[in-house]
């Protein structure tokens, strides 16, 4: 993670993934770990990518930092005995924030149910912003065909602005009409 200095006008951090540690089970792994550290999906094994981080999210980064006293190298968010946090407490703090700002009828929906659907959600509010499927795509890991079969009817509310754009393209060309 790269954060900008605190009084530098882009406040937009960099998150840089070089590494996968999803969690599997020990019966899983090779080493009886619960975690199995692995590249990036799709990618060769020392690849990376880069997403940007909202100026919000350097901000909440850069508090929790302090307050936890973390160093270069940390985790982030660490369990117990500084090491990778439990699959199980991101769970439950999952389902607490959610209770806490959805309404009733939402919390028993399967809006945000889990942690990655939150992925989800932001590709497909990137797509509706209108940026470019193959920026959206670099940012998450993906290749444009597979975001675009995975998104293309999510995206909504351009059409607007899409009309506008294509009449401001094509400003004189009702004479073409004429003839």
């Amino acid at each position: 993670m790269h954060l900008p200095p605190e009084g530098a006008e882009d406040q937009w951090c960099e998150l840089l993934f070089h590494t996968a540690q999803p969690e599997v089970g020990k019966h899983w792994t090779d080493t009886g770990e619960i975690h199995e550290k692995r590249g990036l999906k799709g990618r060769a094994a020392d690849d990376t990518r880069l997403t940007p981080g909202h100026p919000f999210l350097t901000g909440i980064l850069r508090e929790h930092i302090k307050r936890e006293g973390l160093k270069p190298g940390d985790l982030l968010f660490q369990g117990e005995k500084r090491g990778m946090l439990a699959g199980s407490v991101i769970r439950r703090a999952w389902r607490a924030a959610r209770k806490e700002i959805l309404l009733p009828h939402e919390f028993d929906s399967p809006l945000g149910r889990r942690v990655y659907d939150e992925r989800n959600t932001r590709l497909t509010k990137w797509l509706n912003m209108g940026v470019p499927p193959a920026t959206v795509a670099e940012w998450a890991g993906t290749s444009v065909p597979v975001l675009l079969a995975s998104y293309a009817r999510c995206i909504d509310g351009q059409m607007a602005a899409l009309k506008e754009h294509i009449y401001a393209q094509e400003e004189g060309a009702p004479e073409l009409l004429e003839g």
